[in-house]
């Protein structure tokens, strides 16, 4: 058990580095004007979030493996299991409206300023907290 959750730890770790650097691409891409610019990042962000969803897979999987395999926060007096779980549905989500955006950069559609990007880049560090929070205080 304690090697699926040194994985599950490395892979929720590597899947956020992900997820705090790629807003950052945002906030140069809505900044940046000359052409050459934003293509070297289009690039540098497609290549980052198809890398950040092969992180994801293994972290949610072996978290899952550490949920069902080994009933860790099952049963009765585990309230903060299912709050981990609606964040991790929320980072999910936060994952894909990362996709959505640079599907949007892709075709040219931004309409959101560099600020917008910068308070959007502090949504993973909030959800990051209350995870950790949660597991380690089990507050409920």
């Amino acid at each position: 058990m304690l090697w699926v959750k040194t994985l599950h730890i490395v892979f929720v770790a590597s899947w956020f580095a992900g997820l705090f650097y790629l807003p950052r691409i945002y906030v140069n891409l809505a900044s940046a004007g000359e052409p050459a610019v934003q293509a070297r990042l289009l690039g540098m962000a497609r290549r980052l979030y198809r890398f950040t969803t092969l992180l994801a897979v293994p972290a949610v999987l072996f978290g899952l493996w550490l949920y069902v395999g080994y009933g860790i926060g099952m049963g009765p007096g585990n309230g903060w299991m299912h709050a981990k779980l609606a964040c991790v549905l929320l980072i999910a989500g936060y994952h894909h409206g990362c996709g959505v955006l640079l599907r949007k950069f892709e075709q040219g559609r931004n309409t959101r300023s560099h600020v917008f990007y910068r308070w959007f880049n502090e949504i993973p560090v909030l959800l990051l907290l209350a995870v950790v929070a949660l597991v380690v205080v089990k507050p409920f």
